[in-house]
C-alpha cells in the first residue's frame, strides 16, 4: 500500500547529486521532502507536486520521509539515458542504467570472464553507519589505500542519499561507489554484489572495498527477519571470489532493545547461519570503563559460535574516535548510528574502527 498526498513546493534546497531536499505544503503544514531529478525531474518552486507519505504515516524511525513520485517538470529524457539494466524494475520508477558488465560498457570485456579477486580484502558491514569509521581508520594505517565502496540494496537505494558517503568521496577517501542490487546512483551500476566486487578490484583498482547497505534497515525482531542478514551473503561472495572477507562486529551499549545490547543478534546469525565463509572477525581493544563491556563481548563471540567459524584477532582502534571527533569538529559528518553518537556507543564506532585498521594491515601503509 502506497499513501500519497498532493502538495505544493515552497522551496527548493541546495542538491547532492540528483537528490533535492524541498520544502513543501501539505494541506497547510509545512514540511520537508526529498525529490530525484532521475525520477520525478527538477523540482520547481510553484509545482504542484505528488508525495510519497507512506513511511512518515507509520511513524517510521528510518525511512521516514516524504519523497515526490511525480511533478510538473518533465524527468531526464531517453537522450540522456545510456544502458539497459532497469533499476527498480517492473515498478512504476523504474530506470535505465548502464550496467558496468553490460556489453555496451567500455568494461565488459574486462569483466566478461573475470572471477578472481587477488586475495584482496572485502570489508562486510552490516549498516551504514560504520562505513565512517571504517574508511577513517583506513586512512589511519594506509593513507593512499584506493578504496571503492560496494552499495548493496538492504537499505536506502539511491546514494544520493547518503550524506557520508557524499563527503567521503569530496575529501578523497573514497575512490568510487558501485551501486549493486537494485540500489542505483553510484559512479558504477552493477547487477549483483559479486560483479560489483569484481568492478572494484578490475575497473576501480580499489585496494580495499567495503561493501554494506545505504542509510537505514528493515528489522522485525525476528532472527532472520533483517535487512542485515547481508552481511553473511557478503562474505560468502568475498570468499567465493578468492577475497579476504573482514567482517565488522555490530556492538551496543545505548541501545535499550536486550537483542541489540553487546554482541547484537543481527550479527550473530549473520556470521553463524547466513556466513558459509571463514572470515576474519576484528575485535576492538576495551580498556578503563569499556573492560567489563569487552569481557561480555569477548563471552558471547564463544558461546555464540562465531569464535569457532571465524578468526577473530585484536586491534586497538581508540585513535579512531578521536578521529571521527574531529571531522565533526571541523564540520564533517557526524559518527552516528541509530542516532547515537559516539560518546553513547563508544564500542559500535571501536569495533568498525578495529575492521578498517584490520584491512589496512593487509595492504600496507
Amino acid at each position: 500500500m502506497i499513501i500519497t498526498r498532493a502538495a505544493t513546493v515552497t522551496a527548493v534546497f541546495e542538491s547532492i547529486d540528483d537528490l533535492f531536499e524541498i520544502e513543501v505544503d501539505i494541506e497547510g503544514r509545512i514540511e520537508r521532502a526529498f525529490a530525484f531529478e532521475e525520477l520525478s525531474g527538477v523540482p520547481v518552486v510553484g509545482d504542484r507536486v505528488i508525495l510519497n507519505v507512506t513511511a512518515d504515516e507509520l511513524r517510521l524511525g528510518s525511512g521516514g520521509h516524504h519523497f515526490v513520485i511525480s511533478g510538473q517538470e518533465p524527468a531526464k529524457d531517453v537522450e540522456k539515458t545510456h544502458g539497459h539494466l532497469m533499476k527498480l524494475r517492473y515498478t512504476p520508477m523504474q530506470r535505465a542504467a548502464l550496467s558496468v558488465e553490460e556489453p555496451d560498457s567500455p568494461y565488459h570485456e574486462i569483466l566478461r570472464d573475470a572471477d578472481d579477486l587477488a586475495a584482496q580484502p572485502v570489508i562486510a558491514c552490516g549498516l551504514h553507519s560504520q562505513l565512517l569509521p571504517v574508511a577513517v581508520a583506513i586512512r589511519t594505517v594506509a593513507p593512499v589505500a584506493k578504496i571503492a565502496y560496494v552499495m548493496t540494496d538492504g537499505g536506502a537505494l539511491s546514494a544520493a542519499l547518503s550524506q557520508t558517503t557524499h563527503w567521503l568521496r569530496q575529501q578523497g577517501y573514497l575512490a568510487s561507489v558501485i551501486t549493486a542490487g537494485q540500489a542505483f546512483g553510484g559512479d558504477y551500476e552493477a547487477v549483483n554484489i559479486y560483479s560489483a566486487l569484481l568492478a572494484a578490484k578490475l575497473v576501480v583498482d580499489a585496494d580495499i572495498t567495503i561493501v554494506g547497505m545505504g542509510p537505514g534497515i528493515a528489522g522485525t525482531g525476528t532472527r532472520f527477519g533483517h535487512s542485515g542478514i547481508e552481511q553473511g551473503q557478503i562474505i560468502n561472495a568475498a570468499a567465493a571470489l578468492g577475497g579476504r572477507p573482514i567482517a565488522v562486529l555490530r556492538l551496543g551499549q545505548g541501545d535499550k532493545r536486550p537483542r541489540h545490547q553487546g554482541l547484537s543478534h543481527h550479527c550473530v546469525y549473520a556470521l553463524t547461519r547466513a556466513a558459509l565463509a571463514e572470515s576474519l572477525v576484528p575485535m576492538p581493544v576495551f580498556d578503563g570503563p569499556n573492560t567489563q563491556f569487552g569481557k561480555g563481548v569477548a563471552e558471547s563471540l564463544r558461546s555464540s559460535g562465531i569464535e569457532d567459524r571465524h578468526r577473530v584477532e585484536t586491534f586497538d582502534a581508540g585513535p579512531v574516535l578521536q578521529l571521527l571527533a574531529r571531522i565533526e569538529e571541523s564540520g564533517g559528518p557526524k559518527a552516528s548510528t541509530m542516532g547515537r553518537g559516539i560518546q553513547e556507543e563508544p564500542a559500535f564506532f571501536l569495533a568498525a574502527g578495529a575492521a578498517g585498521m584490520a584491512a589496512a594491515s593487509m595492504v600496507g601503509a
